[in-house]
C-alpha cells in the first residue's frame, strides 16, 4: 500500500461496490490480491473458523466497510470497520471530513505496558506486605523476564511492580507486575509472568495464593487524542453551541455519560472488530477508566473555541498488531493492509480518533436534526432487506 494515498474519495457512498474497490485500488490503498479476496466476499473458511473457536457449525458474517476522510497525525488513513448498525461508518466518515478541514486528529500513546495481578488472601501482617516485597523488586522482575525470553530478546519485558493492600483485616493483598509487551496485546505474556512470580511472592508474603491474571484496566497503556473543528464545517455557531452543551450534559449526568460513551465506542469497536482486537477488553477498560474517579464520566469532551470546537479524549487501549487473530484471520490481515499500520501505539491513536469522530457525529446529529432522522433513513435500508419477498403467484 502506498504511504501517500488520500482518504478523501468524493462520492464514495453513491458508488457501486465494484466502483468503490476501483477507487481504493486506484488510490493505492488496495492491492490486487486484497481486492480479489474482497470481491470473493471475504470472510473465513469453516476450516479456519474451527481452529479459532470451539463447537463451530457455521460462519456468522458482518458487513466490512471503510471510513474515509481521516487524517491522523498528518497522515491519511482509510479505516476498516465491521459493524451491523447503520450510520456508524457514514457518521465517522462525515465527522472526519469536518475535522480534516481544521488539520485532522492528533494523538499520542504511552508505552505498551500491561499489568498482571497476583492475588493473595489471609496474608499475615498485611500492612507490612510492601516492605517484604519491594526490596526484592529487581530479583522478581528478572525472574519474570526469565519466563518470557522471546519478549526480552526484543527489548521488552518486566518494568515495575507494586504491592496493594486491599483489606488489611482479611489479609487481602495483590501484587501488580507491569510488563512492556511491545506490539502485542499482551494477555498471554503477562499471564505467564504472573504464574512465574507467584511462588516467589508467596514465599515473601505467606497467605493463600489466588488469581494470577492480567487486568483489563491498563492504566499504564493510555492514549490521548484531540482535534479542532470549525463551526462553519459543523453547520454554524448554534450547532457548535449545542454540541458543547451536550458534552457538558454528559459531564454532569451519569445517565447521559453512558450514552455519550456508547457513541464514542460505536466507531472504536467497529474498527477494533475489523482489526481483530479484543473489543470486549477495550470496552471493559474504557468504562472502568470512566468510573475510576468514583463517578462515571465521559471519555471525551468538547469545548467551545472562538470559531468552533476542541475535542479531546483519554482512555486505556490495549491493542496489538501482532499475535492473536492478526495472522490467523485473513480478513484481519486484509484490514491491516487497508489501514497500513504496524505499531500498536499508532493503532491505539487511530482507534481513539475514530471514537472521537463517532462521538462528534452523534452529538452533532443530536444538536441538529435529532439522532433519528439520518439514522432511521439508513436503518430503513436494513429493514427493507430483512423483509422476505412474497411467494411466487401471490397477489401484489
Amino acid at each position: 500500500m502506498s504511504d501517500a494515498y488520500s482518504s478523501r474519495i468524493s462520492g464514495f457512498y453513491d458508488r457501486t461496490i465494484t466502483e468503490r474497490l476501483d477507487a481504493l485500488e486506484a488510490n493505492g490503498v488496495l492491492t490486487a490480491e486484497a481486492r480479489a479476496w474482497l470481491e470473493a466476499g471475504g470472510g473465513l473458511s469453516l476450516e479456519v473458523a474451527d481452529m479459532l473457536v470451539e463447537n463451530v457449525i457455521a460462519i456468522h458474517g458482518l458487513p466490512l466497510g471503510v471510513a474515509l476522510n481521516f487524517c491522523i497525525n498528518g497522515r491519511d488513513r482509510v479505516v476498516p470497520m465491521a459493524v451491523e448498525e447503520p450510520s456508524v461508518v457514514a457518521a465517522a466518515s462525515n465527522a472526519a471530513r469536518m475535522v480534516r478541514a481544521s488539520g485532522g486528529f492528533h494523538g499520542e500513546a504511552t508505552a505498551n505496558v500491561m499489568t498482571a495481578q497476583v492475588q493473595f488472601d489471609d496474608v499475615p501482617d498485611a500492612a507490612g506486605a510492601p516492605a517484604r516485597v519491594l526490596p526484592h523488586r529487581e530479583r522478581l522482575l528478572a525472574r519474570g523476564d526469565g519466563a518470557i525470553p522471546r519478549m526480552t530478546e526484543r527489548g521488552f519485558g518486566c518494568r515495575d511492580l507494586e504491592v496493594r493492600v486491599l483489606d488489611e483485616a482479611l489479609g487481602v493483598v495483590t501484587v501488580h507486575v507491569h510488563v512492556d509487551v511491545g506490539d502485542a496485546m499482551g494477555a498471554n505474556t503477562v499471564d505467564t509472568v504472573a504464574e512465574a512470580l507467584a511462588p516467589a511472592l508467596q514465599e515473601l508474603l505467606g497467605g493463600t495464593l489466588g488469581l494470577r491474571i492480567l487486568t483489563n484496566l491498563s492504566v499504564r497503556r493510555m492514549v490521548r487524542v484531540r482535534c479542532l473543528v470549525d463551526q462553519e464545517s459543523l453547520g454554524g455557531s448554534a450547532v457548535a453551541d449545542g454540541i458543547a452543551r451536550a458534552s457538558r450534559f454528559a459531564e454532569l449526568d451519569v445517565y447521559r455519560a453512558v450514552t455519550h460513551n456508547k457513541g464514542f465506542m460505536n466507531g472504536l469497536d467497529a474498527a477494533a472488530v475489523a482489526l481483530g482486537q479484543d473489543w470486549r477488553g477495550l470496552e471493559a477498560g474504557a468504562h472502568a477508566w470512566a468510573s475510576l474517579s468514583g463517578r462515571y464520566r465521559p471519555l471525551s469532551v468538547w469545548r467551545r473555541t472562538a470559531d468552533g470546537l476542541e475535542g479531546s479524549a483519554e482512555l486505556p487501549l490495549a491493542v496489538g498488531t501482532v499475535g492473536g487473530s492478526t495472522r490467523a484471520h485473513e480478513g484481519v490481515r486484509r484490514a491491516f493492509e487497508l489501514l497500513g499500520v504496524v505499531e500498536a501505539r499508532e493503532l491505539a491513536v487511530i482507534l481513539a480518533s475514530v471514537g472521537l469522530a463517532s462521538n462528534l457525529a452523534a452529538l452533532r446529529a443530536l444538536a441538529c436534526e435529532g439522532i433519528q432522522e439520518g439514522h432511521m433513513r439508513l436503518h430503513a435500508r436494513k429493514l427493507y432487506q430483512s423483509v422476505p419477498p412474497p411467494p411466487k403467484g401471490s397477489a401484489p
